[in-house]
């Protein structure tokens, strides 16, 4: 492997984004390339630094539309004011649209490193079940059995739904450790392919569901619907996948 195809990846290899075979690669060209592994030294300082010096605020969409709003009614003003007016209206507008942008792009970055963050400690704890073999704390397909089986376990009563009608049988499920906080893993089945869902209370969360992403190896849904949040892990391919993600959200935890 070539210093250039090395240094053109070493971003997603930093954030963990390769697939197993090509992270082993890049690794074996670092141990041999003291320029890369620089390279790679000097990308890991400045996240360092970004994280400890650079101020992040998260901007609510509130705070954004509210400018938005103000801007344009205050152009609006202005062209009826007269020329001078409308130019001071055009100047506001201007500095409004760089503040939304501004803001708006801190935002971006904050949540989008936060969602890589989960989304690496989420596939770490995946893999770990994998290696130590412990896959469920409690095995059914009846979803009346594994919902009841977290009461005093949990502070909070994980959404259990039944997809097996859909070919999204539930086999088990157990207990998990995310962010600090215990959660459920439910544990469901696509012909071969395994598919755990990580979820806890996540109030205040707009509902959604991000298209798949990849993280080691592993595809990785997010979603959130009604107060819960949802982490879905798996092999299985990204389409059967998010099949898969939006019947769990569409299911409501019946």
């Amino acid at each position: 492997m070539l210093c250039g195809d090395v240094l053109e990846r070493l971003s997603a290899f930093l954030d963990d984004e390769l697939d197993p075979l090509g992270s082993r690669e890049i690794q074996q060209h670092l141990d041999r390339c003291p320029s890369c592994a620089d390279e790679l030294d000097r990308m890991k300082g400045l996240g360092a630094r970004l994280r400890a010096e650079a101020p992040y605020h998260a901007a609510p969409d509130s705070l954004r539309t509210r400018v938005s709003q103000a801007a344009w009614s205050d152009a609006g003003r202005g062209l009826d004011a007269g020329r001078r007016r409308g130019l001071g209206a055009r100047s506001w507008l201007s500095a409004a649209a760089v503040l939304v942008a501004v803001v708006g792009g801190a935002w971006l970055f904050t949540s989008s490193q936060r969602e890589g963050t989960m989304e690496r400690e989420i596939v770490s704890s995946h893999i770990r079940s994998l290696m130590a073999g412990h896959l469920m704390d409690v095995a059914s397909t009846d979803q009346h059995t594994v919902k009841p089986w977290f009461n005093g376990k949990l502070d909070f009563s994980p959404p259990v739904t039944d997809l097996s009608t859909s070919g999204y049988p539930l086999i088990g499920g157990r207990l998990d450790y995310v962010r600090g906080r215990p959660v459920a893993a439910l544990v469901y089945q696509r012909a071969k392919h395994l598919i755990y869902v990580f979820t806890w209370p996540d109030e205040g969360a707009l509902d959604l569901e991000a298209p798949p992403r990849t993280r080691m190896g592993y595809h990785v849904i997010h979603a959130s619907h009604g107060g819960m949040a949802y982490w879905v892990v798996s092999d299985l391919n990204p389409k059967e996948l998010h099949t898969f993600a939006q019947l769990l959200v569409m299911g409501g935890g019946r």
